[in-house]
Protein backbone atom coordinates (compact mmCIF):
# COMPACT_ATOMS: atom_id res chain seq x y z
CA UNK A 1 0.00 0.00 0.00
CA UNK A 2 1.15 3.60 -1.18
CA UNK A 3 2.39 6.07 1.55
CA UNK A 4 0.86 9.45 0.64
CA UNK A 5 1.85 10.78 3.77
CA UNK A 6 5.29 9.42 4.24
CA UNK A 7 7.17 11.99 2.79
CA UNK A 8 5.83 14.57 4.90
CA UNK A 9 7.60 16.41 7.74
CA UNK A 10 7.52 16.07 10.92
CA UNK A 11 7.01 19.56 12.63
CA UNK A 12 8.17 20.31 16.09
CA UNK A 13 8.05 22.92 18.66
CA UNK A 14 7.58 23.47 22.69
CA UNK A 15 10.53 22.30 24.65
CA UNK A 16 13.40 20.56 22.74
CA UNK A 17 13.07 16.62 22.61
CA UNK A 18 16.98 16.24 24.46
CA UNK A 19 15.23 17.88 27.05
CA UNK A 20 11.99 17.67 27.60
CA UNK A 21 10.88 14.87 30.05
CA UNK A 22 7.32 14.46 28.20
CA UNK A 23 6.13 14.95 24.84
CA UNK A 24 2.65 15.53 22.93
CA UNK A 25 2.18 14.44 19.07
CA UNK A 26 -0.49 16.61 17.57
CA UNK A 27 -2.32 15.65 14.94
CA UNK A 28 -3.98 18.50 12.71
CA UNK A 29 -7.56 18.44 11.01
CA UNK A 30 -8.59 18.59 7.36
CA UNK A 31 -7.49 21.62 5.40
CA UNK A 32 -5.18 22.34 8.40
CA UNK A 33 -1.36 21.99 9.14
CA UNK A 34 0.91 20.75 11.36
CA UNK A 35 1.98 24.27 12.25
CA UNK A 36 -1.41 25.54 12.60
CA UNK A 37 -1.87 22.40 15.55
CA UNK A 38 1.13 23.16 17.02
CA UNK A 39 0.18 26.91 17.98
CA UNK A 40 -2.64 25.14 19.91
CA UNK A 41 0.09 23.01 21.19
CA UNK A 42 2.62 26.23 22.22
CA UNK A 43 -0.60 28.17 23.80
CA UNK A 44 -1.14 25.18 26.53
CA UNK A 45 2.01 26.70 28.24
CA UNK A 46 3.28 23.76 29.95
CA UNK A 47 6.97 23.99 30.25
CA UNK A 48 8.81 20.41 29.53
CA UNK A 49 6.96 19.36 26.93
CA UNK A 50 7.88 18.56 23.28
CA UNK A 51 5.12 19.05 20.50
CA UNK A 52 5.43 16.67 17.17
CA UNK A 53 3.28 17.62 15.06
CA UNK A 54 2.81 15.55 11.42
CA UNK A 55 2.13 16.85 8.59
CA UNK A 56 -0.81 15.30 5.88
CA UNK A 57 -0.11 16.19 2.23
CA UNK A 58 -2.33 18.30 1.22
CA UNK A 59 -3.30 19.27 4.38
CA UNK A 60 -5.75 15.99 3.94
CA UNK A 61 -5.42 12.60 6.17
CA UNK A 62 -7.73 11.00 4.17
CA UNK A 63 -10.47 11.88 1.39
CA UNK A 64 -13.61 11.17 2.63
CA UNK A 65 -16.27 11.27 6.10
CA UNK A 66 -14.95 9.12 8.63
CA UNK A 67 -17.79 7.28 8.92
CA UNK A 68 -17.35 6.22 5.44
CA UNK A 69 -16.44 2.84 4.68
CA UNK A 70 -12.73 2.19 5.42
CA UNK A 71 -11.64 1.12 2.41
CA UNK A 72 -12.84 4.36 0.82
CA UNK A 73 -10.10 6.11 3.26
CA UNK A 74 -7.34 4.16 2.15
CA UNK A 75 -4.27 4.21 1.74
CA UNK A 76 -4.31 7.73 3.76
CA UNK A 77 -6.17 6.66 6.86
CA UNK A 78 -3.30 3.57 6.85
CA UNK A 79 -0.60 5.83 6.09
CA UNK A 80 -1.52 8.80 8.46
CA UNK A 81 -1.67 6.01 11.52
CA UNK A 82 1.78 5.37 10.54
CA UNK A 83 2.35 8.90 10.71
CA UNK A 84 1.35 8.98 14.39
CA UNK A 85 3.38 6.31 14.92
CA UNK A 86 6.39 7.47 13.60
CA UNK A 87 5.92 10.70 15.84
CA UNK A 88 5.48 8.43 19.06
CA UNK A 89 8.46 6.76 18.16
CA UNK A 90 10.81 10.14 17.27
CA UNK A 91 9.67 10.42 20.79
CA UNK A 92 10.79 7.10 22.24
CA UNK A 93 14.14 7.71 20.27
CA UNK A 94 14.87 10.75 22.44
CA UNK A 95 14.13 9.08 25.54
CA UNK A 96 10.63 9.59 26.62
CA UNK A 97 8.71 6.73 27.22
CA UNK A 98 5.20 6.08 25.82
CA UNK A 99 3.97 6.50 29.38
CA UNK A 100 4.69 10.15 29.18
CA UNK A 101 3.72 11.10 25.27
CA UNK A 102 0.15 12.48 24.92
CA UNK A 103 -1.49 12.03 21.96
CA UNK A 104 -4.10 15.07 20.82
CA UNK A 105 -5.93 15.53 17.96
CA UNK A 106 -8.99 17.60 16.52
CA UNK A 107 -11.53 17.06 13.79
CA UNK A 108 -9.91 14.42 11.62
CA UNK A 109 -6.94 14.48 13.44
CA UNK A 110 -8.67 13.54 16.54
CA UNK A 111 -10.35 10.39 14.67
CA UNK A 112 -6.64 9.02 13.53
CA UNK A 113 -5.37 9.61 17.20
CA UNK A 114 -8.10 7.30 18.32
CA UNK A 115 -8.08 5.11 16.22
CA UNK A 116 -4.49 4.83 16.58
CA UNK A 117 -4.70 4.69 20.00
CA UNK A 118 -7.43 2.13 20.10
CA UNK A 119 -5.38 -0.08 17.51
CA UNK A 120 -2.18 -0.07 19.67
CA UNK A 121 -3.37 0.09 23.00
CA UNK A 122 -0.66 0.08 25.63
CA UNK A 123 -0.02 2.70 28.79
CA UNK A 124 0.18 6.12 26.97
CA UNK A 125 0.69 9.59 29.17
CA UNK A 126 -2.78 10.40 27.87
CA UNK A 127 -5.24 10.85 24.45
CA UNK A 128 -7.20 13.31 23.87
CA UNK A 129 -9.93 13.30 21.17
CA UNK A 130 -11.39 16.83 20.53
CA UNK A 131 -14.55 16.66 17.96
CA UNK A 132 -13.42 12.79 16.59
CA UNK A 133 -14.07 9.46 17.05
CA UNK A 134 -12.89 6.21 15.85
CA UNK A 135 -12.91 5.72 11.98
CA UNK A 136 -15.19 2.97 10.29
CA UNK A 137 -18.87 3.11 8.57
CA UNK A 138 -19.87 1.16 12.25
CA UNK A 139 -17.89 0.26 15.34
CA UNK A 140 -18.10 -2.27 17.55
CA UNK A 141 -15.76 -2.03 20.59
CA UNK A 142 -15.34 -5.82 21.06
CA UNK A 143 -13.39 -5.61 17.17
CA UNK A 144 -10.46 -3.34 19.93
CA UNK A 145 -8.33 -5.77 22.07
CA UNK A 146 -5.64 -4.65 24.40
CA UNK A 147 -5.40 -2.69 27.38
CA UNK A 148 -4.44 0.91 27.75
CA UNK A 149 -3.60 0.13 31.62
CA UNK A 150 -5.36 3.13 32.43
CA UNK A 151 -4.32 5.75 30.51
CA UNK A 152 -6.11 8.90 30.88
CA UNK A 153 -8.42 9.67 27.64
CA UNK A 154 -10.29 12.68 26.95
CA UNK A 155 -13.43 12.70 24.45
CA UNK A 156 -15.03 16.07 23.91
CA UNK A 157 -17.23 17.29 21.48
CA UNK A 158 -20.20 19.09 20.03
CA UNK A 159 -23.53 17.37 20.92
CA UNK A 160 -24.92 18.94 17.16
CA UNK A 161 -21.43 18.71 16.03
CA UNK A 162 -22.61 18.41 12.12
CA UNK A 163 -19.64 16.44 11.06
CA UNK A 164 -19.02 14.08 14.30
CA UNK A 165 -22.19 12.03 15.11
CA UNK A 166 -22.67 12.21 19.17
CA UNK A 167 -23.59 8.92 19.02
CA UNK A 168 -19.88 7.81 17.40
CA UNK A 169 -18.59 10.27 20.24
CA UNK A 170 -19.94 7.76 22.71
CA UNK A 171 -18.76 4.59 21.20
CA UNK A 172 -15.87 5.38 20.76
CA UNK A 173 -15.36 6.47 24.56
CA UNK A 174 -17.11 3.23 25.39
CA UNK A 175 -14.41 1.52 23.65
CA UNK A 176 -11.59 3.37 25.22
CA UNK A 177 -13.32 2.30 28.64
CA UNK A 178 -13.53 -1.65 27.13
CA UNK A 179 -9.44 -1.32 26.51
CA UNK A 180 -9.18 -0.02 30.25
CA UNK A 181 -8.56 3.64 29.47
CA UNK A 182 -9.67 5.94 32.50
CA UNK A 183 -12.33 7.78 29.97
CA UNK A 184 -13.65 11.32 30.46
CA UNK A 185 -16.03 12.17 28.07
CA UNK A 186 -17.70 15.84 27.78
CA UNK A 187 -20.61 16.47 24.81
CA UNK A 188 -21.42 20.26 24.94
CA UNK A 189 -25.24 21.77 24.11
CA UNK A 190 -24.89 23.62 21.06
CA UNK A 191 -21.22 24.58 20.43
CA UNK A 192 -19.68 24.53 16.99
CA UNK A 193 -16.94 22.35 15.54
CA UNK A 194 -13.96 24.21 17.34
CA UNK A 195 -12.32 23.62 20.67
CA UNK A 196 -13.51 25.41 24.00
CA UNK A 197 -11.71 26.81 27.12
CA UNK A 198 -12.87 23.57 29.24
CA UNK A 199 -11.68 21.26 26.64
CA UNK A 200 -8.02 23.16 26.47
CA UNK A 201 -8.13 23.64 30.44
CA UNK A 202 -8.29 19.62 30.65
CA UNK A 203 -5.65 19.45 28.17
CA UNK A 204 -3.27 21.56 30.62
CA UNK A 205 -3.88 19.31 33.49
CA UNK A 206 -3.17 16.51 31.63
CA UNK A 207 -0.27 17.59 29.86
CA UNK A 208 1.17 19.29 33.32
CA UNK A 209 0.53 15.85 35.23
CA UNK A 210 3.32 14.50 33.09
CA UNK A 211 5.81 17.06 33.85
CA UNK A 212 4.90 17.12 37.66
Amino acid sequence: MSEPHGSQPLVTGGTPLSEASAAAVLVHGRGATARSILRMGEEFGVEGVAYLAPQAAGNTWYPNPFTAPVESNEPGRSSGLDAVGDAVSEANDAGIPTERVLLLGFSQGACLASEFVARNPRRYGGVAALSGGLIGERIDPADYEGDLAGTPVFVGCSDVDPHIPAERVRESATTFERLNGDVTTRLYEGMGHTVNADERDHVVSMLSALVA
